[in-house]
């Protein structure tokens, strides 16, 4: 697979922004990630997410931090393409076809 080009897709930054959720259904969000993401990363070596906001992104960097600090394993959180981020361990990134189930 050949790599793309990705327009308008700029860096996350760790600054704060607003959310609409509450901080409790903002952490019980963030955990329900971190477990379903982990059990897919854990499977399969990738697992793909939406993110149509910067918000989402930080939530996935976020993820990606605490499967990193869990695993001891560096967890790496990249744009697959404008509305979704690849969260995935070293060798298993965007443009790598995934290891048969």
């Amino acid at each position: 697979m050949e790599p793309r080009e990705l327009y308008n897709v700029r860096p996350v930054t760790d600054g704060p922004a607003p959310s609409p959720l509450t901080e409790e259904e903002e952490r019980r969000f963030r955990d329900v990630l971190f477990g379903e993401l982990g059990h897919a990363i854990s499977a399969r070596g990738r697992a793909s997410f939406p993110a149509h906001t910067p918000e989402d992104r930080r939530r996935l960097l976020d993820v990606a931090r605490r499967l990193t600090a869990h695993w001891g394993q560096q967890v790496t959180a990249v744009p697959e393409d404008e509305l979704r981020m690849c969260l995935h361990l070293p060798g298993h990134g965007p443009g790598r076809l995934a290891p048969p189930s």
